[in-house]
């Protein structure tokens, strides 16, 4: 949960870059830690958003900037994606995205929008991108933050969360979903491994981000064996996808949002 205040000051933030860009926030939610749900009392506000211009700003011959990125403000990290550019990596299969739509803390959303959007994100998954994109992360996290004498205890998440979503993906369950929660309790029956994993979430949400700690061996040794027997897997196959169906949705949502301030412009000036 967001605190109500601390809510109010996110929601005024997309309000003030609406204004700023002359844009419309189509989707905004919680990214991070606090959207997987592991973040300790100190973690960011990492706030993601898709984001459409006026009609005119898709007429224009030379390619414009696709990204809004606000200044760290205190614990409040802020940027979105404009929409092209979202539907363009959605179709290339990208993984960041998808979680995004399964964001237990969403801040703004377009109702029509994001129902479309979660259906189309369901059409055009691509496993195999997602597998070699998870297990990557998993690899490079647990090489160069889990192997020294002491470690950051919440670098177990950033490791464990996309070996679990590998591993979701290896048996076919279809978009990963962004709950650390939701993985471990479909994924690890093992009683003790469950158990050392659940003591690390009690930690982990109970004391600062910089925390540190010896390395737990029940969970490295889980690690390791993940990560070498996964380099003999084979993910799912690629399959094609409708980009039509991206490029559909692209043009809808443009239209209707240029319709629906041409409607709130006349209604003002009367």
């Amino acid at each position: 949960m967001v605190a109500h205040e601390r809510c109010a000051t996110i929601l005024s933030a997309l309000t003030a870059i609406e204004a700023e860009h002359e844009v419309r926030i189509l989707f905004a939610c919680e990214s991070g830690s606090r959207g997987w749900g592991f973040a300790s009392p100190d973690s960011d506000f990492d706030v993601r958003f898709l984001y459409v211009h006026p009609l005119p700003w898709y007429l224009r011959v030379r390619p414009q900037r696709a990204v809004i990125e606000q200044p760290i403000s205190g614990d409040l990290d802020i940027n979105g994606w404009e929409l092209r550019k979202a539907l363009g990596l959605l179709g290339k299969g990208n993984a960041t995205l998808i979680e995004w739509l399964d964001s237990p803390i969403v801040y703004r959303a377009d109702p029509v929008f994001l129902q479309r959007l979660r259906a189309l994100a369901e059409s055009v998954y691509q496993p195999e991108r997602a597998f070699h994109h998870y297990v990557h992360m998993a690899r490079g996290n647990y090489r160069d933050f889990l192997t020294r004498e002491q470690v950051r205890l919440k670098k177990y998440f950033y490791v464990l969360r996309p070996l679990l979503a590998t591993l979701w993906i290896e048996q076919e369950r279809g978009p990963v979903p962004m709950r650390f929660e939701t993985l471990a309790e479909t994924l690890i029956d093992e009683p003790e491994l469950r158990a050392a994993i659940e003591q690390l979430l009690v930690i982990k949400r109970s004391v600062g981000e910089a925390e540190v700690g010896a390395p737990l061996p029940i969970l490295n040794a889980f690690i390791d064996h993940e990560l070498t027997r996964l380099e003999a897997v084979m993910p799912p196959p690629t399959r094609p996808i409708d980009e039509a169906a991206l490029d559909r949705l692209l043009l809808e949502t443009v239209m209707r949002t240029a319709s629906s301030a041409e409607t709130t412009e006349t209604s003002n000036a009367e």
